[in-house]
């Protein structure tokens, strides 16, 4: 089993990395501050625009440690990849199976099967830990049960279209159920809304979708496989389409629940944030900061992977899943074993 490493956020604006022998130093207005071994690292992730070394740059590439940079608003940037990774014939399967409509479409309809299934999973979590009574209760089960009848409309997809077709519908159904499960008063939310986000809690959202996409896309990476040739995903420049496909079985249990829980246990509120009119709203440097803290100790949580038996940290899901979609593809597994919560 691979060992779960460190990723590193560098979130203080006038931050700089710099190459110290073996090290990654972060240094803030000229002086030397945190210091970290390079092969303590599995990432680092800087929402600075000060960048870093090309030593820097350089030692990261060497051991294998992605290299990302965002916004300070937590838009993505770009990227920074070592040597290219894996068996060329495994890309080469990717490459064909995504130009082929029939095959493209079967792996999306498992991975939005997966989504659905978990955000069914999310609402049956809440109505068994907070018995909900009356119309709430009710309003539930009917989403619970229409997401029940778009997971069987994916068998009768036959194209990429029909499936995203599926998983819009179905994402409509979760998400208009979404503020029924935030208990704290302070919170509204009315739909989803990515660019800008239009209130705080699809700020959350995005932020932490950004973190896991960058996640999902280094673990593409190590398994072999290119992140940017997608099966749901079309085609983009610049866009990971298959780092976007495989989060989607992951949105919910990784990102939603996690965002639900620090909303409702009050670990944020709506004065955490600045509102930035068309630009939607900014986590403040010290709230992020405690939030990255809280994200990073809920992947360092076991669960028993449902496919494997094995236990592992939640942290290794998009590695784990990654190295079974590499597997289907080798011709190793009947089918991609998509990840479910249990």
């Amino acid at each position: 089993m691979r060992h779960l490493l460190n990723t590193l956020y560098v979130l203080t604006p006038n931050a700089y990395l710099q190459k110290d022998g073996e090290s990654i130093v972060v240094r803030v207005d000229e002086q030397d501050g945190l210091r970290v071994p390079i092969h303590n690292l599995e990432s680092i992730v800087c929402f600075t625009y000060m960048g870093a070394s090309p030593g820097a740059m350089a030692l990261c590439a060497r051991h294998g440690v992605k290299l990302s940079f965002l916004s300070p608003t937590g838009q993505y940037i770009g990227s920074l990849d070592g040597e290219t990774k894996g068996n060329v014939l495994l890309r080469r399967v990717q490459y064909r199976l995504a130009d082929d409509e029939i095959a493209s479409s079967h792996l999306a309809s498992i991975f939005i099967a997966g989504k659905i299934l978990n955000h069914k999973s999310v609402l049956a979590r809440f109505i068994r830990d907070h018995h909900p009574e009356g119309e709430l209760e009710r309003e539930l089960q009917e989403a619970m049960a229409l997401l029940r009848e778009q997971q069987r409309a994916l068998s009768h997809q036959t194209s990429r279209l029909g499936v995203m077709g599926v998983e819009g519908y179905a994402a409509n159904i979760y998400f208009h159920q979404l503020p029924r499960l935030i208990l704290n008063p302070e919170f509204t939310f009315t739909g989803r809304s990515k660019h800008p986000p239009t209130d705080e809690v699809n700020a959350l959202l995005s932020f932490f979708y950004t973190l896991l996409a960058h996640d999902v896309r280094a673990a593409l990476e190590a398994v072999g496989l290119d992140p940017y040739v997608g099966f749901l995903h079309s085609d983009r420049p610049g866009r990971p389409g298959l780092a976007l496909d495989l989060m989607e079985e992951m949105r919910a249990y990784l990102v939603d629940r996690f965002v639900l829980s620090v909303i409702n246990k009050r670990q944020v509120s709506p004065r955490d944030f600045i509102a930035q009119g068309e630009k939607g709203f900014l986590l403040k440097d010290e709230v992020r900061k405690s939030l990255i803290g809280l994200w990073q100790k809920r992947k360092r949580d076991e669960i028993t992977h449902p496919y494997l038996r094995e236990k592992a940290p939640i942290g290794l899901l998009p590695y784990l899943q990654a190295q079974l979609l590499a597997r289907y593809l080798r011709g190793d597994l009947d089918d991609y074993p998509v990840f479910l919560i249990q």
